[in-house]
């Protein structure tokens, strides 16, 4: 019997394209004789809208717009358990959340998807919100004795009090080079790279458009690796990759428009280096209580000393994407995993259904 999945895409965020981007690229991939693939396209406006189910290829992202004039209400992807109509309007098996940024990847939807009861592919709520929080996920990190660089933090109503404390507790602290970026969005979006107090300034500035909190790391000279995770209970590793950036740093342009990167896999490191990577990779899965798939991305240093600088519990499925071409290195072929991954979301499904709830 084929799986009927529920892919939503779209969403209230300004990484809404790149959602568009990853969705078109998993439909490329799922196999219709093993699943009825049914798009559920949130707007930017946060109409949900469910299209017909899909019949062939999707040619391009624009096909993936559908109109909110069809718009539903979220309640409808619940499942009835039955079909009285024959329209295949039962609900569905799987929700497979395309989803990056807020309104998405933070635990919204994931808190939506765990009311209606329905199993859904990759993180819960409490990792999806900790993961997306640079901030809160940092802190947890460093509670479980994860080496990071040095970091802090601000709120738009405490920078705007007294800019310039703000900036003299950066150079303080973390001196030049740093990075400035929104707490609450992945994809390289508002991120700044400052050697200056006139560049900060102007970083504070990008990056308060996107977010209420900022988060100010330290910069320093290393590699950035990265490692896919893969599993619930039991998490595996991808082999190593290695992004290098022909620009300054790895931005939202080089990530998604004009390819502007290269990617090493696997990535030139020694077995050492390699073991330390995944065991922490491992242990930042676990301190976030994550399920389904983690990318883990890592600092390591010519001196051999590795930080690691986030995950992310919902990395992009482009053709530019890291994720799948890591387990594509490690012997996971893209159709592959995505079946993995739905496997995964209907195991932690079941594993939750044995929580007894009433006394």
């Amino acid at each position: 019997m084929k799986t009927k999945l529920g892919l939503l895409y779209g969403g209230k965020s300004a990484e809404h394209d790149v959602s568009l981007q990853t969705a078109l690229a998993v439909i490329k991939a799922l196999d219709l004789e093993k699943f009825d693939i049914h798009p559920i396209y949130i707007t930017k406006e946060g109409a949900w809208v469910k299209g017909p189910q899909l019949t062939g290829p999707v040619e391009s992202v624009e096909n993936l717009r559908l109109s909110a004039e069809a718009a539903m209400s979220p309640l409808a992807m619940r499942s009835t358990g039955q079909d009285t109509k024959g329209d295949g309007d039962e609900g569905f098996d799987v929700i497979f959340p395309l989803l990056h940024g807020p309104n998405g990847e933070d635990g919204t939807v994931q808190g939506m998807l765990e009311l209606l009861n329905l199993p859904y592919v990759g993180n819960g709520v409490l990792a999806s919100s900790a993961g997306m929080d640079k901030v809160v996920m940092k802190n947890i990190f460093a509670q479980a004795g994860l080496p990071q660089v040095k970091y802090t933090w601000f709120i738009r109503s405490e920078w705007e009090t007294d800019k310039d404390r703000a900036y003299d507790k950066i150079e303080a602290e973390l001196g030049y080079p740093c990075f400035v970026k929104p707490a609450n969005l992945g994809s390289s979006v508002g991120i700044s790279k400052c050697v200056n107090r006139e560049e900060l300034a102007n970083a504070f500035v990008e990056a308060f458009l996107f977010d209420r909190k900022i988060i100010v790391e330290e910069g320093i000279v290393a590699r950035e690796i990265e490692i896919g995770v893969l599993g619930n209970d039991y998490p595996k590793c991808s082999v190593a990759g290695e992004i290098i950036a022909k620009k300054d740093f790895y931005d939202y342009k080089a990530k998604y428009e004009d390819g502007d990167t290269a990617m090493v896999i696997p990535a030139d490191i020694s077995d050492k280096d390699y073991q330390s990577l995944s065991e922490m990779a491992i242990s930042s899965f676990k301190s976030l209580d994550c399920s389904g798939l983690v990318r883990a991305d890592f600092f390591l240093t010519k001196e051999g000393k590795a930080y690691i600088n986030e995950v992310n519990t919902m990395p992009g499925f482009t053709p530019f994407s890291m994720f799948p071409l890591l387990w594509k290195h490690t012997g996971v072929e893209y159709p592959q995993l995505i079946e993995t991954l739905v496997n995964l979301a209907q195991e932690r499904y079941e594993e939750k259904q044995k929580i007894k709830y009433s006394f």
